[in-house]
């Protein structure tokens, strides 16, 4: 309320309303009367203007007349003083009728009070936002000799087309014409829809539907192309971008549907189109009450913290309130990255850096003793097949002897809950680093079965899934960087097949599982249908404005050393049970291993590994998983 005193623009506002209150009051009675007001109409009049406009400006008070800015005035301020309209001359009436029981009174006089009241107040808004967007603060047309103005200011605006003329369309319409400074020319919408086409939005036109595209944009002259469908399915994006790529202008897009906020889409979060646009997965909801359940306030510990998956799910967690998340890493670089980004975009968060290997088992019992973290997420892994396969001894260090050591931690400190981060690679493996994850998951198994463990309500779990979209190593990188280069881009096999995912996908399967789980079992979110890499590869070549196999050429080399040519989700004899979540399928495997045995097997094969002997490794991780099929390397 001080501000509001202290402003020169509220008394300006105020002066204009209570004139305006007083002019629509005299003229409902010079209307109602033809302009003949009798001497005892004109004492009511001069009466009760007092009362009229104390009640009317205390209304528009209430109801925030005065807090708005006149040059943002739009459809929600208008809504507003007519709100307040209504509220006031009922008041006003009601009154009337409580003292005189209108006797005296002409109940049409307020009728038309209330109708020129909103006309007057609304349009004397709804002007001043037109003046001002003369000085370029609008939405309405600029005038032409200001916009010829900011055009040799600013240089030649951009042609701009936009896809969609939905609400994402208008938004993006709008800002344009609020900010001259962006310097776009709208040129017309495209849309489906057919009772649409005709139509204008702001002046601009629906000048046709997608189908379109080429034709338009040549006469128009159009010099790029904005696709704002938030909520276009993947046949849609991958037909309409095709086409837009057609006219061999620069195509963008709007964020999709699970990026947006509070559905807020601004000019800024434009950029350019990505394959996970093509890709088209739909956004995994997740119960934020059952997972806040067990994380909030919470101490938090997340292996891998620095990598892909790591960093994106203590950004997930630090949204359910812990009372510390430890972050582990023994990448300075990825820990040094990760905490930073927390110290400034995090702050509220209590974080716990710490340097480390989780297959040195005499450091992670002193951080487990220390901290005492009651939810662990184990993502640290080695996860490049053909590096693994080439280096067997380090896979068996980080994934097998690194679960263990993390996992036996969890369980002497009496850990409520640990999910281990698995793959879609230790079904049926043929590579080292499959069968090793395979492993991490029959430890994880084997743990939760145990009579403590259970007796004490606690939980592990596993998560498995498929290749990630954005994360580090990613097919997706190496094709960018190849076509940066100008080709050659390489794909292994003509054939090879992959499910995919997101990485929101991925952190927000971790966290369900950790709400769902109830020991031993492995969750799979549903991947849908896997991928051609080519096809992958020339989606990625012509959203780079490039034609594959004219001006990039593809080349296939051959399956690397440890990869299959179709991943696989399920290992035979695994039955899939109902989970409460509709996109998470939970498999019940039976557990025929006996932790002493398991243990035997693990030291044995920790002796080869030690000895680097990559032969007695792949035999050994056979005993463990006789459904490993370990790859031959070629001499």
């Amino acid at each position: 309320m001080l501000h509001l005193i202290r402003s020169k623009n509220f008394y300006l506002v105020l002066l204009l309303d209570c004139l305006f209150i007083t002019i629509s009051y005299l003229g409902a009675y010079l209307l109602r009367f033809e302009w003949k007001i009798a001497y005892q109409e004109w004492a009511n009049l001069k009466s009760t203007i007092p009362y009229i406009l104390l009640c009317k400006i205390a209304v528009f008070y209430f109801f925030g007349l005065y807090r708005g800015m006149w040059r943002y005035t739009g459809l929600i301020d208008v809504l507003r003083v007519l709100k307040a309209t209504i509220t006031s001359s009922a008041l006003i009436v009601l009154v009337i009728l409580y003292l005189y029981r209108f006797e005296g009174f002409s109940r049409s006089v307020f009728i038309i009070d209330a109708f020129l009241t909103f006309v007057f107040i609304a349009g004397v808004r709804l002007s001043m936002r037109i003046i001002l967007y003369e000085k370029g603060f609008g939405l309405f047309p600029l005038s032409k000799n200001l916009s010829q103005l900011i055009s040799k200011r600013e240089g030649r605006k951009k042609r701009l087309l936009i896809i969609g003329a939905g609400d994402a369309g208008e938004k993006m319409l709008r800002e344009l014409m609020d900010n001259p400074r962006l310097n776009y020319e709208v040129v017309g919408f495209l849309d489906d829809d057919p009772q649409k086409r005709g139509r204008n939005i702001h002046g601009v036109p629906i000048l046709g539907d997608t189908s379109e595209i080429q034709e338009i944009s040549q006469k128009k002259a159009v010099e790029e192309i904005l696709i704002a469908i938030p909520s276009a399915s993947t046949s849609q994006m991958r037909r309409i971008v095709a086409l837009c790529e057609a006219t061999g202008q620069t195509v963008k897009t709007t964020p999709g549907i699970g990026e947006l906020i509070d559905g807020r889409v601004s000019f800024k979060m434009i950029r350019d189109v990505s394959y996970e646009d093509l890709l088209g997965r739909e956004q995994v909801t997740i119960d934020t009450k059952g997972i806040g359940q067990y994380l909030k306030d919470k101490v938090v510990l997340v292996t891998g913290a620095g990598g892909s998956i790591g960093s994106q799910l203590c950004r997930e967690v630090s949204f359910f309130g812990p009372r510390n998340l430890i972050l582990l890493d023994r990448t300075e670089n990825n820990l040094f990255h990760i905490e930073m980004e927390f110290r400034q975009k995090f702050s509220h968060v209590p974080i716990t850096p710490i340097l480390g290997d989780v297959h040195n088992r005499g450091f992670l019992e002193k951080i487990f003793f220390t901290y005492r973290p009651q939810v662990v997420f184990h993502a640290a892994a080695f996860k490049h097949v053909p590096i693994v396969e080439l280096n067997p001894w380090e896979g068996v260090f980080n994934n097998v002897i690194g679960t263990k050591n993390v996992i036996q931690a969890c369980a002497e400190i009496g850990a409520e809950r640990f999910v281990m981060i698995s793959t879609d690679k230790a079904v049926r493996p043929v590579s080292v680093m499959g069968a090793t994850k395979r492993v991490a998951e029959i430890i994880t198994s084997c743990y939760a079965g145990l009579p403590e463990n259970n007796f004490n309500g606690r939980r592990f779990v596993s998560v498995r899934f498929g290749n990630v979209i954005g994360s580090e190593g990613s097919v997706i990188h190496l094709f960018k960087k190849q076509i940066e280069r100008y080709g050659p881009v390489t794909v292994t096999h003509p054939e090879i097949t992959r499910y995919f995912m997101t990485v929101g996908e991925a952190t927000k399967l971790i966290l369900q599982a950790g709400a769902f789980g109830e020991g031993g079992e492995i969750f799979i979110l549903d991947m849908g249908t896997p991928i051609k890499i080519v096809d992958m590869a020339r989606d990625l070549i012509r959203l780079s404005g490039f034609e594959p196999d004219v001006d990039i050429k593809i080349e296939f080399v051959g399956l690397r050393p440890g990869e299959k040519l179709h991943e696989e989700i399920i290992t035979e004899g695994e039955g899939i049970v109902p989970s409460p979540h509709e996109k998470i399928f939970v498999l019940k495997g039976q557990n025929n291993y006996s932790l002493g045995w398991l243990n035997q097997k693990i030291e044995e094969l920790t002796y080869f590994a030690l000895k680097q002997d990559a032969s007695g490794i792949k035999a050994k991780l056979k005993e463990i998983v006789p459904e490993y099929t370990p790859f031959e390397m070629s001499k």
